[in-house]
């Protein structure tokens, strides 16, 4: 294909999406090597070019002659390189393409002014993983959270055949600042969108269809869970029964239950799981599309680098600037790697811990052998057998003492409470192996040092570190006849904590990462084909976050206050540096009244990302350690509606003195303050806080950390 040939091609296609939508995704077909003149290998790399896409560009020109415009950018620095046509072509969250290159073409384009970033396409990981650890939530829903608002779900697709994702009468009217439409494909015919889904589109040009597991929709619908789980978790219907064999667990709500959800495909299942994952390529077409649709918060739970500003985060700039709340997973990577997306416009959600379901496990002589348990049946009373001493033909002790299925004698298990061990096969399969043998109930027992997991299981069980599973089998041999009863206790709150696989932020950076917290370990959430789980991981506290974001949407806030909201009013974790937990874990009810506000304007953020990195009121503090003064300035916004006096304190700092001038403010409402925070101290590294208190009962807190 001759380049002349390809740029009309490409201005026609511009001008009928233009016609259909302003400001579109154009997505073209993948093509070969024709057109381009360089030799050797080709791979997909994601170019994209100075300045903003459309959603962050003042322009003289007609709206909808603006992306056509991006299009003759693209293609002349295509050109440049005699560039085969692109796969994805991008105007609206940024201006870019994503195409196939040989390495020299790729050095040419790095070295253009023209061009901002070049990238080989990559494949990250999705931040969450069904391990199941305990139930609850752990903030006070609000039963209109989120109507007016659409949430833009970049992820494995949707099951929209779940009772959370129903149309519902009390959801109103279709929100009108949405554009998006509803992709027919495979999997998603054209009722699969109503009032609760309003939109559904797919990208795998990036990941590849010759790389996706034979089976797997190319269309909206999910093929993982994922992606349906988050969404279940930000907005699914309130008062669905949460049932899973003989266990009911109650009612379940999304974060946000009235708001819409917009599902945005971008995540792949492989023939081999380790090859799952979402194209670099795909998620920016994604975000792009969701942009472009309007939606008024996107959540994107994947992981991603720690050390570089990339063609995603890019992206995720351009929908802040398109008028989005854009949350995204910190990663799950613990120590191994900072959190993901070290950018300011990007609210970034790391993992703390929850809520726990503990049991009980009563024994005759008046002694209780605790761990977790989601059931809320008892067992019992009943004997207890050690898995490994009541073996079915043709099956090992060991086998039956990890209740490998159908290794099980059921008539010595017969209404027993079986004793098994951790390992061999999965914990759930395990229960299915006691039920299967008519047991009544289960203690799991680790065999080493490992976490303890509340699961969906076929029986009541309870799960007990190693020293408990080792006594409770001394006492079963000792005493063969005698029983036992298995109970649940009373839901309750773990204390306030980050979880060890919850990313930290980088020390190194201008901006705190992660920005908050939320609970992250054994948040119940749907799945494909009206099941349930416990997702573990920042992507469901990523979920919980976007969730609460729509509500304060749904209240009237504007983006910037929903993001200064969600990190001052969020509750300190005990003992945690500011690097692992941010401004604490986000408290729902009280960002409803964050008193005071630090709101920074989307249109700031580009100034930063040219390298004006002190000039962002963000609501966290970052100072150097460079001097015996420190100091930097905020401003704040009275948004309680009245006028009120605040005054301010600070603490939390092990080396250094802090001093906030003025101390005290009295303004009207809408009325801004700027205060001055002055550290004095030695030139070591130190974490604390600023806290102003409203007349009201308001709290508003700042972090501040001091790097070495």
């Amino acid at each position: 294909m001759s380049r002349p040939h390809r740029r009309r091609s490409a201005l026609v296609v511009a001008l009928l999406g233009v016609l259909a939508t302003v400001g579109s995704l154009l997505t073209i077909a993948p093509v070969g090597a024709a057109g381009a003149a360089a030799s050797g290998s080709r791979d997909l790399y994601l170019v994209v070019l100075e300045g903003p896409g459309t959603a962050g560009r003042p322009s003289l020109l007609p709206a909808a002659f603006v992306p056509v415009d991006l299009l003759a950018q693209q293609d002349a620095v295509l050109d440049s390189v005699d560039a085969a046509a692109p796969v994805y072509r991008w105007t609206t969250a940024l201006n870019g393409v994503a195409v196939e290159l040989t390495a020299a073409q790729a050095r040419d384009l790095a070295a253009d002014p023209r061009v901002a970033d070049v990238e080989r396409n990559a494949v990250r990981p999705l931040a969450g993983v069904a391990d199941r650890a305990a139930l609850g939530r752990s903030t006070r829903l609000d039963p209109r959270g989120g109507r007016g608002v659409v949430i833009g779900v970049i992820d494995s697709g949707l099951d929209a055949d779940s009772p959370l994702f129903a149309s519902s009468p009390g959801l109103g009217r279709r929100p009108a600042g949405y554009r998006g439409a509803c992709s027919v494909a495979e999997g998603w015919g054209a009722d699969a969108c109503s009032d609760k889904v309003v939109g559904g589109d797919w990208f795998v040009a990036g990941f590849g269809e010759d790389a996706v597991r034979s089976g797997s929709a190319l269309s909206p619908a999910d093929d993982d869970g994922h992606g349906t789980a988050l969404a279940s978790i930000a907005a699914g219907n309130p008062g669905v029964t949460v049932r899973t064999g003989p266990t009911d667990l109650g009612r379940f709500s999304g974060e946000a239950p009235q708001a819409r959800i917009a599902a945005y495909k971008a995540c792949w299942t492989a023939p081999d799981p380790a090859d799952d994952g979402c194209s670099t390529a795909d998620l920016v077409a994604a975000i792009d599309r969701a942009t472009a649709d309007g939606v008024d918060v996107l959540t994107l739970a994947v992981g991603g680098p720690s050390d570089t500003i990339d063609a995603v985060d890019l992206a995720l700039l351009g929908a802040v600037e398109g008028g989005a709340v854009v949350v995204a997973a910190a990663g799950n990577e613990g120590d191994r790697a900072y959190a993901a997306h070290p950018v300011p416009w990007v609210t970034t959600v790391g993992a703390s811990a929850g809520i726990r379901r503990p049991g009980v496990l009563r024994l005759p002589d008046g002694r209780r052998l605790t761990g977790v348990m989601t059931a809320t049946r008892d067992a019992g009373p009943a004997r207890v057998v050690v898995g490994s001493r009541v073996p079915a033909p043709g099956y090992s002790a060991r086998a039956a003492g990890q209740c490998v299925p159908g290794s099980l004698d059921a008539r010595r298990v017969r209404d027993a409470i079986v004793l098994c061990e951790r390992g061999l096969v999965g914990r759930v399969d395990k229960s299915a192996a006691v039920a299967l043998a008519d047991g009544a109930g289960m203690v799991l027992a680790n065999t080493r040092r490992q976490p303890l997991e509340t699961d969906l299981h076929r029986v009541p069980t309870l799960h007990v570190d190693r020293a408990t599973g080792l006594a409770l089998r001394r006492w079963a041999l000792r005493h063969p006849a005698a029983e036992v009863r298995l109970d649940a206790l009373p839901v309750r709150s773990a204390p306030a904590r980050v979880l060890p696989f919850s990313s930290a932020g980088d020390p190194s950076i201008s901006v705190v990462k992660p920005d908050v917290l939320a609970p992250g370990a054994g948040v119940i959430a749907a799945t494909t084909g009206r099941r349930w789980e416990f997702l573990t991981g920042t992507s469901a506290a990523t979920a919980t976050v976007a969730g609460v974001a729509a509500t304060l949407l749904s209240h009237g806030m504007g983006p910037a206050e929903v993001r200064s909201a969600l990190a001052t009013t969020a509750r300190e974790v005990p003992g945690a540096a500011v690097r692992r937990a941010g401004a604490g874990v986000v408290d729902a009810a009280a960002a409803r009244r964050p008193g005071l506000a630090l709101q920074v304007p989307a249109t700031a953020y580009r100034r930063w990302l040219d390298g004006e990195r002190t000039a962002l009121d963000l609501p966290a503090i970052v100072l150097t350690a460079a001097a015996p003064v420190l100091t930097d300035t905020r401003t704040i916004t009275n948004t309680t509606g009245r006028r009120l006096y605040f005054s301010s304190s600070a603490g939390g700092f092990t080396s250094h003195r802090a001093i906030v001038t003025p101390a005290a403010v009295r303004l009207a409402p809408g009325e801004s303050a700027r205060f001055r925070v002055l550290l004095l101290g030695p030139a070591v590294a130190d974490d604390g806080w600023v806290l102003w208190r409203g007349a009201t009962g308001t709290r508003t807190r700042i972090p501040v950390v001091v790097n070495r």
